[in-house]
């Protein structure tokens, strides 16, 4: 005789669909917050008892007040941006007094954001931090459940959501202006992947500053966020005489353009000055130590987690706010006017 398979337990969603509100209005009622009409709270717990929802265990130790977990969508990563993003995002929730739940994908595309922003609402989080800096993520989030208290960090294409990010092409343009302010002619770069949204935004700024200063654009040199690709790069630019400025789309590929001149007998900053973005902890122990753009992921972590809080507070259809974290220039010994010929 065979076996019947086991009946699926309810979670949160199920709950919310047969009440007819949102999953934040069903983690509210859960909680106990006072925001909520007594004939909505009654439906979902109406809801909650015919499908038999049992709330997991930190929901139920949570009772009576607002989780203080917040949750995070983050990807499997060492690169520095993301990984100090988080950081940065951690930092925030324990000075506010919030622990974090963080759920990393192998991928950051639809299916795996929505099934850890799932993941999270059943932990009862009180709301999600996703930290969506590729295309496929920052398209994602347009998905999400209606009602889920979510903010975006990393990344400007969030729609509808809050979004809390650098500002890209304000860095860049700092890096190439710097630049062109030594008395360089142009500036060439060596962009990042083309499907991360900032390596998109830092080459706009890149050829937004130069037509302003209505100066040649030079063609793109593609490469990855890695220093091999920067190391291949100084291939191409170490025999070029007209090179003498390279902005790079991260340190990292400052790093592998550095060592790839140097081989090359190209000096730096004398024949070609090199520019960064990040601000690594090593750029200012690389030879020469590296001029870069610093980006501020403390602040960044920062607002997107006030940001997050104030919309757990907030009418459900305030508009979307989208604050930028304005990046700053470090200058030092690798960028230096062009030499006289």
């Amino acid at each position: 005789m065979s076996q019947q398979p086991a009946a699926r337990a309810a979670v949160m969603n199920d709950v919310a669909r047969l009440a007819g509100v949102s999953h934040q209005t069903v983690s509210r009622v859960l909680n106990n917050h006072p925001s909520v009409r007594e004939e909505t709270r009654e439906r979902v717990l109406q809801a909650v008892r015919q499908l038999n929802y049992r709330p997991n265990a930190l929901a139920r130790g949570l009772a009576g007040r607002r989780s203080r977990v917040i949750g995070v969508v983050s990807f499997d990563t060492i690169l520095y941006g993301p990984a100090a993003t988080l950081l940065g995002v951690e930092r925030a929730a324990r000075r506010a007094g919030y622990g974090i739940s963080i759920v990393t994908l192998e991928q950051l595309d639809r299916a795996g954001v929505m099934a850890a922003v799932d993941a999270l609402t059943e932990q009862s989080v009180a709301g999600v931090v996703i930290i969506a800096p590729l295309m496929t993520a920052a398209a994602a989030v347009h998905s999400l459940p209606t009602g889920v208290p979510a903010v975006v960090v990393e990344s400007d294409a969030a729609g509808e959501l809050p979004a809390v990010s650098v500002d890209q092409v304000a860095g860049a343009g700092l890096a190439v202006q710097h630049l062109l302010d030594l008395g360089h002619e142009t500036v060439w770069h060596i962009a990042g992947p083309r499907d991360w949204v900032e390596a998109r935004d830092r080459v706009d700024g890149w050829r937004q500053t130069l037509e302003r200063a209505d100066r040649r654009v030079p063609p793109l040199v593609n490469g990855d966020w890695s220093p091999r690709s920067g190391y291949e790069a100084g291939e191409l630019i170490a025999g070029r005489p007209d090179v003498t400025a390279v902005f790079c789309a991260n340190d990292q590929q400052a790093l592998g353009l550095l060592r790839s001149l140097h081989e090359r007998g190209v000096r730096v900053p004398e024949d070609v000055s090199v520019v960064g973005f990040d601000d690594i902890p090593e750029a200012a122990f690389l030879t020469p130590p590296l001029t870069t753009v610093r980006q501020d992921f403390d602040e960044v972590g920062r607002r997107g987690l006030a940001v997050l809080l104030e919309l757990l507070d907030a009418d459900e259809t305030s508009p979307a706010t989208h604050p930028r974290v304005a990046p700053t220039l470090v200058v030092r010994a690798s960028s230096g006017p062009p030499r006289t010929r």
